[in-house]
């Protein structure tokens, strides 16, 4: 099946709050194993943006998007897990419009630049915790689709401890997989600057 690719130059708008929403929703009602949630896939497309050494407005979209709703049919002419073409589209559109916004964040405002986690309530009502764990999840997705690419940076002086929250929190096996509310709110808050760091370090290289 033919996908755009991402077009970094595109003049796309960045989605409101309600196109973020609608495309919460539109992931939530697609009945197939492996469709991420906004958060995974807010992950998914900073770790797309970050692979070293790849410059993804050359890599197909097929290589990468059926990704966020788990794959596509083996038929060409079957939608699934898509009711319609049209829903495809839209979801295709959204996605890509999406990338671009964290892209353009990071360039243009990085300061601005929020990643989308679950926040849940503490003990008291002035505690909150943030979960990034989805979020941590969706960016190893990207890694595994470039794991050559990523183990120079896991195992690097500068970028390993940068990267080191992720994978405790976004790993079955990660060291936060059964880390008190407290130890992964914590790591959870480190990605922000942690990403942005990356970030610059990328464009470097």
């Amino acid at each position: 099946m033919n996908y755009p690719q991402y077009n970094p130059a595109s003049d796309n708008r960045p989605l409101a709050d309600e196109e973020l929403n609608d495309l919460d929703e539109l992931l939530a009602a697609l009945h197939a194993d492996g469709t991420m949630n906004i958060e995974a896939l807010d992950g998914y497309l900073a770790g797309l943006l970050l692979t070293p050494g790849r410059n993804l407005a050359a890599l197909p979209g097929a290589d990468w998007l059926p990704v966020v709703w788990g794959g596509d049919a083996e038929n060409p002419d079957d939608n699934a897990p898509f009711a319609s073409g049209k829903q495809r589209k839209k979801v295709v559109m959204l996605v890509l419009r999406h990338l671009q916004s964290i892209a353009t964040a990071w360039a243009q405002h990085p300061q601005g630049w929020e990643p989308i986690f679950s926040f849940a309530d503490g003990e008291d009502e002035d505690t909150e915790y943030a979960d990034a764990e989805d979020w941590a999840a969706g960016f190893l997705t990207a890694v595994d689709l470039a794991p050559n690419a990523w183990a120079p940076w896991f195992d690097g002086a500068e970028t390993g401890p940068l990267l080191a929250p992720i994978a405790a929190l976004g790993s079955p096996d990660g060291a936060l997989a059964e880390g008190s509310a407290q130890d992964r709110d914590e790591a959870s808050r480190t990605i922000p600057d942690a990403m942005l760091a990356l970030w610059a370090i990328r464009q470097k290289s």
